[in-house]
Parts: structure tokens; sequence; C-alpha cells
């Protein structure tokens, strides 16, 4: 983690919370809020408004070497120019079939809500292919999209299309004027390797997916039937051998919903590599009660299942409770349960990045949202603890005290603690046996500092989504964070230490990012041309991460905003950028002090 975010971590040791649990933690006002209108006024935003009869966008992969952003809708899949999402974008149409979609409503499924094919996995192939699936009028399915260049240069026309099920790329002319030479870009489906997409897209689109395509094998979470009852984590693809979780076992998946997917190495051995879920589902430690509890699970990459139990199935499957809680002054914790949307920040440390969650509260005595922070550090802690195990007279869960199997469970395979055992089949039969049985660690993953970073009750929204982004100002290293809500807007936000005992949350700005307000459904950050892309039900938007002209047209202004993208360069507020000219850039982030920082210019730039 950077120095000053190591500063901030330190700082929430000693924090102070408001006593009562439930108070309203309302945010900050904001320094800039602007309306969509206000917004697009500003030139820093650009909306994706060709007129598709679809819906449901979702961002699903960034390609920074070809600058462009690849977007799945309904029957639609988009390649957007990062720079401007307008700007001459590629468009594949990928219907089902009519036929698909007849007997789908005939199914008793809503004709226009879930009848289409909902694309909801776009994973690179290499360098000049996607791996696409959708959920074909409940018949998922899956095939290549080439997203390669041309060898030179060719005069087209504005786009390029392809048209229904099965049907050839073709260069459609939707605008029959010519335009002059253009980025050779390709971009066009392969109907000929058309496969089913169970196992690797859900049925229903409704049901989200996390998946991630590594080494040519796609591990996916996934509702793999037509009534979206049996969940799974899924290997398929690639040379290994297919693989699942077990099947109709709730004290692995109980009505699971996926929200992220994310490789992490744990050591310099590739063996030891495992890839981590993030999903919410109905708790197995209280069957009695609704309660939803968030997870992280995890898997090794070179799992093969069990000789004479699990086979085919995971061996190395194993899950924790994550937990996002207030302290109250009581001792009472007030839960947010309801993990929404996951985003790793990485660091220089591949195996130890920074993982940030947004959570909504799932009980009915209040409303609310809450970021929280995770270490890689902590959550290894947790899956190298006790098992959670069922024992006593009352049936309760207990850390498993009993003599634990070699190699331990949740081991990988030829990695640092086993280099003779090659796969998870050499495994002893005890090892396996108990892997089954007790899949859910005894404790659970808190935070940092073991509190929220960010919470919102009492607010007329919840938070759906959070991107975040590393920026160097002036006084040190900050990490800003974009948080995306059910009401259509993007709030900037730093968390500072204010002094000893309290933190203070400053909402830099609050935009509305759609003509029609939908919640935000996915975010993604572009550090390099700084600019963030957010996606809804009815559109997409692109924006640039600062707007500082709107803060004001004077020193203070600039000043007293503390925004880590922004300076006063003399003339202006305008981005900040390290240079060898310090004088001539103002800027505090930490104190936003602007009769420090502003002394020398106009009487107009005085404090006010």
């Amino acid at each position: 983690m950077p120095v000053a975010g190591l500063l901030l971590w330190a700082s929430l040791l000693t924090g102070a919370w408001p006593a009562t649990p439930t108070q309203d933690y309302l945010p900050a006002t904001p320094r800039v809020r602007l309306s969509f209108k206000e917004l697009k006024a500003t030139g820093t935003a650009h909306f994706f408004n060709f007129l598709l009869n679809t819906t449901d966008y979702r961002i699903l992969l960034k390609d920074e070497d070809h600058d462009r952003m690849y977007v799945g809708s309904k029957d639609y899949v988009l390649s957007l120019d990062l720079h401007d999402i307008n700007r001459e974008p590629l468009i594949i149409h990928w219907a089902a079939s009519p036929q698909r979609i007849e007997e789908c409503v005939l199914s008793g499924k809503d004709g226009n809500g879930e009848c289409g094919n909902f694309v909801r996995l776009i994973q690179p192939w290499n360098r000049t292919h996607l791996y696409v699936c959708g959920t074909g009028a409940y018949n998922p399915m899956c095939t290549y999209v080439n997203r390669g260049r041309r060898a030179q240069a060719t005069p087209w026309t504005q786009m390029q299309v392809v048209r229904g099920r099965g049907s050839r790329a073709t260069d459609d002319a939707l605008h029959p004027t010519p335009t002059a030479p253009r980025q050779d870009y390709i971009f066009y489906l392969e109907p000929e390797k058309l496969e089913s997409g169970k196992g690797k897209c859900p049925y229903d689109p409704k049901l989200d997916t996390a998946s991630a395509l590594i080494n040519e094998e796609l591990y996916a979470g996934v509702y793999i039937d037509f009534m979206g009852t049996d969940a799974a984590i899924f290997r398929t693809l690639g040379k290994q051998t297919a693989m699942r979780t077990d099947q109709y076992n709730s004290r692995w998946l109980n009505d699971p919903s996926f929200i992220h997917a994310e490789l992490i190495p744990d050591s310099a051995e590739r063996n030891d590599d495992k890839l981590y879920f993030f999903f919410r589902e109905r708790s197995a430690e209280a069957p009695q009660s609704p309660a939803v509890y968030a997870r992280i699970g995890r898997i090794c990459l070179n799992d093969d299942g069990g000789h004479c139990c699990l086979v085919n199935k995971w061996s190395t499957f194993l899950k924790a409770r994550l937990v996002c809680s207030v302290p109250g002054e009581d001792g009472i914790e007030t839960h947010f349960d309801e993990l929404q949307d996951v985003f790793v920040q990485q660091t220089q440390d591949v195996r130890n990045p920074v993982i940030y969650a947004v959570f909504t509260s799932s009980g009915s005595v209040f409303r609310g949202s809450a970021v929280c922070v995770y270490s890689m550090a902590d959550i290894r802690m947790v899956f190298n603890g006790p098992f959670a195990h069922k024992e006593g007279p009352n049936y309760q869960w207990m850390p498993f005290s009993g003599k634990m199997p070699y190699p331990r469970p949740g081991t990988c395979p030829g990695g640092t603690f086993t280099p003779s055992m090659k796969s998870t089949k050499d495994y002893p039969d005890e090892v396996i046996n108990f892997m089954r049985t007790h899949p859910l660690m005894y404790q659970a993953v808190y935070p940092l500092q073991r509190r929220p970073l960010v919470v919102r009750t009492g607010a007329p929204y919840r938070l759906t989504t959070v991107a975040v982004d590393q920026v160097d100002a002036a006084d040190g290293r900050y990490e800003v964070l974009f948080l995306g809500t059910d009401r259509g807007t993007v709030q900037k936000v730093i968390v500072l230490p204010k002094d000893d005992q309290e933190m203070e949350e400053l909402m830099l700005e609050e935009v509305e990012v759609f003509k029609d307000p939908a919640p935000v459904k996915t975010m993604s950050i572009s550090s390099k041309r700084q600019q963030l892309y957010v996606a809804s039900a009815v559109g997409v938007t692109h924006l640039s991460l600062h707007r500082c002209q709107a803060y004001g047209a004077a020193c203070a202004d600039c000043c007293l905003a503390r925004d880590p993208y922004c300076a006063w360069d003399g003339q202006a507020c305008s981005r900040y950028t390290a240079s060898s000219k310090r004088r001539s850039r103002r800027q505090d982030v930490r104190h936003g002090n602007p009769i420090r920082q502003c002394r020398g210019f106009n009487s107009n730039d005085a404090c006010r």
C-alpha cells in the first residue's frame, strides 16, 4: 500500500465513530454537484447515445492496448473508443434466433425482459480474439469475436455490424456516406465457432456471473440450469479436467449471488496460485434465519479433484465470511451484509492488493451502505486458521479441534508446502473427505481497523459500485474513491485523517451521469487516460476524473476544494502534474488552507 495509504490506516486505529450504530452517517456536502445537463455542458463527459433498440449495458472489458472498451447489452456487443465512446463505435448484433425466442416465451418468460440474448461474459482469449457468452433467450451460447486489426487502413463506412445468429460478418452501411480512412480495427463474430454456454453464462439475465479466463481456461461462478437452482463455480475449456463445486450442497454454496473473481498469487511458486471469488449467499450457519452473508471463496488453479471422492469437483474450495460492520458503544455491531461490488486495487506487490468492497444492509431496521477495505494478509490469516465444525449436544458451529489431515485441506498440489504431490488426486482420502464436509472457515475476515471507510445510513440512495484511483499530489499519494449509486449518480470521495481522534470524509463532487436516472451497474477506471466509464441499464457514460475549473475561478476556491487532481497554476484551477516549477502550483489536500497557499495573488483570491 502507498505510504499515504498506510498513514491513513494507522490513524484509523485510534479513530472514534459516533456511539450509536444506527445513527445517520450522511455524506458531507459535495464541493461540486452537477446535474446531467450541467455535466454535459462542461465538455468533460461523453454519452453513448447511438440509437439501438437495446438495454442493460454492462461494461465488461477495458482494452488499453487497442484503445477500446468492450460492452455487452441485450443482443449487442459493442467496441467503443476509449477516448470518445461516440467516435465510430463498432457494433455486433448478436440476437437469439426467432425460433428460440418463441420457445422462451412459450415457457412463460418475458419476451422483452428475459427472452433476448443478454451478453454477460466478455473475456480476452488472445491478442486478436475475445470469448463472449450470452443468455441466448434461456439457452446460453458462446463464441469468439475477432477484435484484431487489418494489415493496413482502408476506407470504411461508419460501423461494422454482424446481424443475427449464425450470419456472416458483413460491413453494413447503415450510413451510406463514405468516411475518410480510419483506424484499421476489425470487429466481427465467428458464428461457425458457436458453442453451448452452459456452465459459463446463466440462463436468466437477472442472475449475474463472475468469471476469469486464465490460460485459456474459463472459471465462472454461475447458475447452470433453466430453473436457476443449481449454482456452481465451474472450470471449462482448456486442457484440464472440467470441474465444479459439489452439487446441491448448501455447505458449499447456498443460493449465491456472484460478484467478482480475481487471480491473486500466494507466492513466487505458480503452483500456489489461487482464484478468489467474491459473492453473497444465504447463511448456512443459521439455516432457520433469512440472513445473507458476504463471502470470499478460493480454489487452486491446478485442482484436479479427488480420486474416489469429489471426482471432477473442487478439492481445494474454501470460503470465509466477509464482515463489514460499525461497532457500537454497547459492543453490538451494525452489519452491512449484502455484498454489491468489489474493486481490487493493485500495489507494487502483486501478492498483496487492497480489496475495496461495497455493502448494503440486509435487515428491515434501517437502510444503509458502506465501503470496507481488506488486506490480503488478513484474508490469508483466516484461510490458514481453524475450520468451522458442527459438534456438541446442540450441534453448534465451533472451531475444528481434531487432528488435521496432511496436507492441510485447501493446500495446492506441487506448491510450497506440497512439492512432492503433483495432483490433488494424490491427496489421501481423509483430506478429500474433510474438504467435502468443511469448506467454511470458522473465523471471519474483518476490514482494516475493523470498521468501514465510508458509511451511509439515512441517505435517500444506496451505493452500488466502487472504483479507486491512486493520485499523486503535492503532499503525497491519495486513494480517490468513485462511488456509484442506485439513483444514477457518481460521488468522488477521499477520506483523510482529521486529527488523532477522527477521520474526515470529503465528497469532492457528485454528478448525474445519465439523462434518465438509473442505478449504476458497473464502473471502470483508465488512469492512463484519466477517464471513468460508467454503465447502467440505459446507457454508457465516460467522464473525466477531474473538472478542476468547476471549483471556481479563484485560488481560494481551488485550494478549498482539496481535490488531489487539481491545483492553482497562477491563473486557473487546473490539472496538477508534478513538475520542477513547484512555486507556480498551489495545492493543499491535507489541510485546504487558502491563506497560506494563495498568498501573493490578488485580493479576489482571499479566503471567503
